[in-house]
């Protein structure tokens, strides 16, 4: 299968993201888009220009020449360095810098480390206050250590925190949004200019249309209008009309009362005429539109039509949903900027708020991950590793056992989780937290022990148990494999963890956490389900990376790289080989899943394959039912009760899934699919899944 993604080192694609940001910098409807447009524009021109001057070489773990590899960089898209420090500073912050190592500046580091009243949004601004720390826990070498390696950075980079308010004390409480986050959302909420459109026909022109229609009524006689016209009549007919002048420049949203045809229009048009003491052209048009008002309304005053204004005037009488926007901007300013929202239901709590506005408000709910997940404020294993570094930052820091260290070691944690992924070539690996030279200084002041490991264990178990029960059929993205293993090496287990790998740049070569994480899982799987299935022979299975990369050949049927698909055929034999840390999870790190969570997987598949007719790219979404599809295999495989599941899966599926249900089926009863399919989601020609073959 094709992979949508074409990225590579080459500065052709950087060329191409570049002209698609010009595109809708330049021609999209939407000015808040160009404005986003315009700054990917100015990184993607700035990643080009330092590919082709040779300042940028991507694919290094150290992209930017110049700097060394534990500074952050700005990355775009696809993991691409800009060139620029995300840390860099457009002012001279040498002076700054040599502030904060004069005698007063210590000091007020100092109060900031006691009080935990900062705010570090990138790892590099936690530096000065590491270098205060060591200095006044008399550990000199150590802070003259980090000065020396980051002095020939401080007049680029911002070393220092922000003052903020202090952390919540709370470490097993995390949010997806801070409540400042929450309140800018909603501040740029602006009226709907549809909804302002009918408040105004509502509370302007209905009921001057009204007043037409009386003054109208006024001329009718055995049924027609207009007959008798006097000239008390012209002269309040003619207010009238210098009172429409009025409105309409005043009131501009609604229109429907200029076009011609509209009975306001007509009602109006006549008027005119009639003031004017001309011949009345109009009588049709008018006759028309008094009869057909006075049938569907009946005539002002009268009940039906008092009761449809009422009805009416309670309708716009309730605030528009710009109003409550603003009435929750309101109530969250006094929620403290930088944390999540304690109180939700007391925020939402007096008026009736819209899904969309209530929805805005959620995303900032302060929780436990379990309650998030319970909330739906957690919707998918993505979102759930964005909040893990709130969770997993305790867990880091508790080696240190010093309060102050310890807090600025989970902010510089959480920071440099928030570090986007390099693009990586030759099996580099990202860089990590201890590679930063502050966070190196103060390795001597860990205390690690088991109460620490333990800590990082149930951490892990936690995470990984949230993961697996909530969100069955989706696999573990990335960054929240990252945090797992993270936490591994925390606790001392060393446990092997394996990424999702690019199709488009792999070099035919996987590390060795995979033939690891394959034995493991051939150690739990061995004689199951998911070994027949598959056609795995676990007990075979390589130790090593280079028979392992072999097997994976071979098992995808491709000798070389030849393509993007056939390195995704090749990546995908290795997430079956080791259950991309499904079995890591379970045999080794504690996670039970829940009984019904193969139920849940073959739903997430099934609902998938609904999405297959008629979708324009479809290759993506069969990547996802395969994905889904391994999972359930894999959870049905540890419950042991394939066959009864089987029935009510084949009643439910889709048509397009049968033949894997039927391959299934042929494996459950202890065979290998037989006649049926084995469900894979890359191929290097057309998929069965799209072409019903």
């Amino acid at each position: 299968m094709e992979n949508d993604d074409t990225r590579t080192a080459d500065p052709a694609y950087a060329a191409s993201e570049l002209a698609r940001a010009y595109a809708t910098a330049t021609g999209h409807d939407d000015e808040p888009t160009r404005r986003r447009a315009d700054e990917r524009v100015r990184r993607w021109s700035e990643v080009l220009s330092g590919m082709l001057s040779g300042v940028l070489s991507i694919g290094s773990r150290a992209p930017v020449a110049g700097l060394p590899a534990w500074v952050t960089p700005e990355v775009v898209r696809g993991g691409f360095a800009t060139g620029r420090a995300a840390a860099a500073i457009d002012d001279d912050g040498g002076a700054r810098f040599d502030h904060y190592l004069s005698e007063e500046g210590l000091a007020e580091l100092s109060h900031l480390l006691d009080s935990g009243a900062y705010r570090i949004e990138l790892p590099e601004h936690a530096a000065l206050l590491t270098i205060a720390w060591l200095l006044r826990a008399g550990d000199r070498d150590a802070a003259v250590a980090v000065l020396k390696e980051i002095a020939p950075y401080t007049d680029r980079l911002r070393f220092s925190p922000e003052p903020s308010q202090a952390p919540v004390t709370d470490p097993d409480i995390v949010w997806r949004e801070t409540a400042a986050q929450a309140r800018d959302r909603l501040a740029r909420r602006t009226p709907d200019p549809r909804v302002e459109a009918q408040r105004e026909a509502l509370t302007v022109w209905n009921p001057f249309a009204d007043e037409l229609l009386t003054l109208w009524c006024e001329t009718v006689v055995d049924g027609r209008v207009a007959v008798t016209l006097d000239d008390e009549w012209r002269v309040r007919a003619g207010a009238l009309l210098r009172r429409y002048e009025q409105l309409a420049a005043a009131h501009t949203r609604c229109t429907k009362h200029r076009r011609p045809k509209e009975n306001l229009a007509v009602l109006r048009r006549s008027l005119q005429e009639s003031v004017s003491g001309g011949e009345l052209s109009t009588r049709g048009l008018l006759q028309h539109a008094v009869d057909s008002m006075l049938a569907r309304r009946g005539r002002p005053g009268s009940a039906p039509h008092a009761a449809l204004r009422a009805r009416q005037a309670a309708q716009t009488a309730r605030p528009s949903h710009h109003e409550l926007a603003q009435l929750l901007v309101r109530r969250l300013a006094a929620h403290p900027p930088s944390l999540g929202i304690a109180g939700v239901d007391a925020v939402l709590a007096g008026a009736e708020f819209p899904e969309s506005l209530r929805k805005a408000v959620e995303r900032a709910r302060a929780g436990t991950v379990e309650e998030l997940v319970a909330t739906r404020v957690i919707g998918s294993a993505e979102v759930l590793a964005g909040l893990v570094p709130q969770l997993a930052a305790a867990t880091a820091a508790a080696p240190y056992r010093e309060k102050a260290l310890r807090t600025l070691m989970a902010a510089t944690y959480r920071a440099f989780r928030n570090r986007r992924s390099l693009l990586l070539l030759n099996l580099e690996r990202q860089v990590r937290l201890g590679e930063l030279p502050w966070v190196r200084a103060v390795e001597a002041h860990r205390v690690s022990g088991d109460d620490t490991r333990d800590a990082a264990r149930a951490t892990l178990q936690r995470l990984g148990q949230v993961a697996v029960d909530a969100f069955p059929g989706t696999q573990l993205p990335n960054p929240l494999v990252r945090e797992l293993s993270a936490l591994s090496r925390e606790a001392g287990d060393g446990l092997p963890w394996v990424s999702e790998l690019a199709a488009d740049i792999f070099e035919g070569r996987f590390a060795a956490s995979f033939p690891a994480a394959a034995t493991i899982a051939a150690d739990l799987l061995e004689g199951t389900l998911y070994e027949r299935y598959y056609g795995i022979d676990y007990a075979h299975v390589p130790s090593t990376s280079p028979t392992f990369d072999a097997l994976c050949r071979d098992r995808a049927g491709t000798r070389s790289r030849s393509s993007v698909a056939a390195n995704g055929t090749v990546i995908e034999q290795a997430q079956i080989l080791t259950t991309h840390n499904l079995a890591t999870l379970v045999a080794r790190a504690g996670v039970r899943p829940a009984p019904d969570c193969a139920d849940r997987a073959f739903a997430t598949a099934n609902s998938l394959a609904r999405r297959l007719p008629g979708n324009p790219r479809p290759l993506s979404t069969v990547k996802d039912i395969a994905y889904a599809w391994r999972q359930l295999i894999f959870f049905v495989s540890l419950t042991g009760d394939a066959e009864a599941r089987l029935a009510r899966w084949t009643r439910d599926a889709e048509p397009v899934l049968a033949p894997a249900l039927a391959g299934l089926a042929h494996a459950a009863a202890g065979g290998t699919v037989g006649t049926g399919r084995r469900l894979l989601g890359w191929t290097t020609g057309p998929h069965w899944l799209v072409t019903r073959e």
